[in-house]
């Protein structure tokens, strides 16, 4: 039997997160007993707070916990639910005794950990994902970067594993992290009757295709954000970094540096992403082909733009094209890359 720890934070955690990995491992357990591999259940699932009783969504939600983080000794998979992005580093600081706790289970009992979405920044805090990877939702990552640039945060992958722990990303993913949890502890059977069941996609590993790049301008380097924005005015424009290094009057070298260091991005990378953002909102909303496309963001090289729309995307621009724009997909010609 494996004693799982699904904790409930305080304040706004999503209760999604946590009700969700309730019902799969419910689930996994009856799928065990009803196929005669065990006669008992292999989940020992436990609501864990640190009170009894917690509210969520300004009181229109509350949750028991069965146990708090001082009744249990000794538990064999903890997981960490997402929280919500309003006053995030506030309830950081009010779940603390969390970490505390997560850190003992770890060292004394070698106790494996999985966080959800928003819940990599409770686990960062850890320190157990120093150095390793780890991933979580597309639209918190400059701030995990900011706030543990120690971690090998990852944009691309929904699912990360290394030595017991785990993360996920945005979101639902926590249902592909379940998932990947199932298969490990009870097999590919298991894996595939639970996501037939709950009707999620298995073996799905690139959350790509879903980020929206909005741009990173949460800094003070108002040269820099000249440059962003000149950058995102002439989308249309082949760029080069010296073009503008010269245009904001910094050596390329300098303005290198303070382009990273502002933003994380290279300023090529920063570039390419804005066109590609581009890219994709023409593909969803017009039926513009994608050559038509490909020229209006400045690439006259088919293979150029194919391959750094799949860097950044996790698809091809027609197979983009045909899951997200809602009229059928044109014919393109033979070469439809």
């Amino acid at each position: 039997m494996k004693h799982v720890s699904i904790l409930v934070p305080k304040g706004n955690a999503i209760l999604s997160s946590v009700v969700g990995p309730y019902k799969i491992l419910s689930a996994a357990n009856r799928f065990l007993k009803s196929t005669g591999v065990r006669n008992d259940d292999f989940f020992d699932i436990h609501l864990v707070g640190l009170d009894s009783e917690q509210t969520l969504y300004n009181g229109l939600f509350s949750i028991h916990c069965d146990k708090t983080i001082d009744q249990v000794d000794k538990t064999d998979l903890i997981l960490i639910p997402a929280l919500r992005t309003d006053k995030l580093v506030d309830e950081l600081k009010l779940n603390q005794p969390f970490v505390d706790w997560i850190i003992t289970q770890r060292n004394r009992n070698n106790t494996e950990v999985a966080s959800m979405c928003l819940g990599a920044f409770v686990l960062a805090r850890t320190g157990l994902v120093d150095g390793r990877q780890c991933s979580t939702h597309w639209a918190a990552m400059e701030l995990f970067k900011r706030m543990y640039p120690q971690v090998n945060l990852v944009s691309n992958k929904i699912v990360t594993e290394e030595d017991g722990i785990y993360t996920s990303g945005g979101a639902y993913s926590f249902l592909n992290l379940m998932i990947h949890l199932i298969e490990k502890f009870c097999g590919r059977e298991a894996a595939i009757y639970i996501s037939k069941f709950f009707e999620i996609e298995i073996d799905r590993e690139d959350q790509n295709q879903f980020v929206i790049f909005q741009g990173q301008k949460e800094h003070d380097d108002t040269a820099i954000k000249a440059a962003q924005n000149y950058i995102e005015d002439n989308v249309n424009d082949k760029i080069s970094v010296e073009e503008l290094a010269q245009k904001f009057a910094i050596s390329s070298r300098n303005f290198v540096r303070r382009f990273k260091k502002a933003t994380q991005n290279t300023p090529l990378e920063y570039i390419q992403r804005v066109k590609m953002e581009a890219a994709k909102r023409s593909l969803e909303t017009t039926q513009q082909n994608v050559n038509e496309i490909m020229y209006q963001v400045g690439y006259a090289d088919q293979k150029a733009f194919r391959t750094v729309f799949k860097k950044y995307v996790g698809l091809s621009p027609v197979a983009y094209k045909t899951k997200y724009n809602r009229a059928q997909l044109e014919y393109e010609g033979p070469n439809s890359w």
